[in-house]
């Protein structure tokens, strides 16, 4: 029999009505987004607050992140070719790279600036912070509305960070009202402080998943171990071994294995085994699956490549 390989073609694509739709709601909310940015960067210069300028960023950080999302949740249909045979999906962590550093940058400047601002607190104009607050509060809210129960994972990291800019606007709204009533200035660099560590942690938390999915790291939502269990489950496959599993751009799952098969198995129950295997580890999260089948007893082929190695 020797070695057959099998390849799974089958990775998930949403219904055409889903991608049009979900590029819709990014897009608008970037639309939203970005008009509003550039709107919060003036607004921020003239009523002179640390706390707006540093959402602003925030906000500048999310305009990327949506314009790229809005962007490949275009090009993520487009089918393998002979450049990109797995497809275009991990360009995703590109923008999410680039998003990243702008972020940084962006947290580490106000984050100079609200220390300076600590030591010699300024007066801002406190009733131009409430006006932008309401702003923000009703343009994030309009853009979290749009992408709110969105299905692809770009939708629901969009939402997310639009939910997060909402509460950030809201504690802008309550400082810049406590400021008015009571003239204590060092609450808008504090709350510029606070944002800006909010940002730093989670662009931090992001870059760490992103980095394991350049390294080709196994998914945080894969266990190895369970679907080495549920392999050997089906009847037939007398042992699993040389398991690999790492992701396109945190959402589809590549998995290729070596399982091994009684002696005296034909090649129509191989084939069954095979969409066995595929069946149980598609439901265990696995978008696309290649598996190679051995006999009991034969040598496998990657020690026989390490054998060679050794000599060369």
């Amino acid at each position: 029999m020797g070695h057959h390989h099998n390849h799974d073609h089958h990775i998930d694509h949403h219904h055409g009505h889903d991608h049009s739709q979900g590029e819709s709601s990014i897009g608008t909310a970037f639309i939203l987004n970005l008009v509003f940015t550039i709107i919060e960067i003036i607004g921020g210069f003239y009523t002179n607050s640390l706390a707006i300028l540093s959402d602003a960023i925030h906000d500048l950080g999310d305009s990327m992140a949506l314009g790229l999302a809005w962007y490949f949740q275009k090009i993520s249909k487009r089918p393998g070719d002979q450049q990109f045979t797995y497809g275009y999906k991990r360009w995703s962590v590109v923008g999410a790279i680039i998003n990243s550093v702008v972020l940084i940058i962006g947290s580490f400047f106000i984050l100079q600036a609200a220390i300076l601002r600590l030591l010699d607190p300024q007066e801002p104009q406190t009733s131009g912070m409430m006006i932008l607050a309401v702003l923000g509060i009703v343009f994030n809210g309009l853009a979290y509305s749009k992408t709110h129960g969105g299905h692809s994972h770009n939708e629901k990291l969009v939402s997310l960070h639009l939910l997060e800019d909402l509460l950030g606007w809201v504690a802008v709204l309550i400082g810049s009202i406590v400021m008015h009533y009571t003239g204590w200035y060092i609450i808008d660099p504090i709350l510029s402080i606070c944002i800006s560590l909010f940002i730093l942690y989670n662009v931090f938390k992001y870059i760490k998943s992103t980095l394991n999915i350049i390294l080709q790291g196994t998914p945080d939502d894969i266990d190895i171990q369970l679907i080495e269990q549920e392999m050997k489950k089906i009847r037939g496959v007398q042992d699993v071994h040389d398991i690999h599993v790492w992701t396109l751009d945190g959402q589809h799952h590549i998995l290729t294995a070596h399982i091994v098969v009684d002696k005296d198995m034909d090649m129509l129950r191989a084939n069954q085994l095979k969409a066995q295997v595929h069946e149980a580890v598609r439901t265990l999260g696995i978008s696309h699956c290649t598996l190679e089948i051995e006999r009991v007893g034969e040598d496998c082929v990657l020690d026989k490549d390490i054998k060679k190695s050794r000599f060369n």
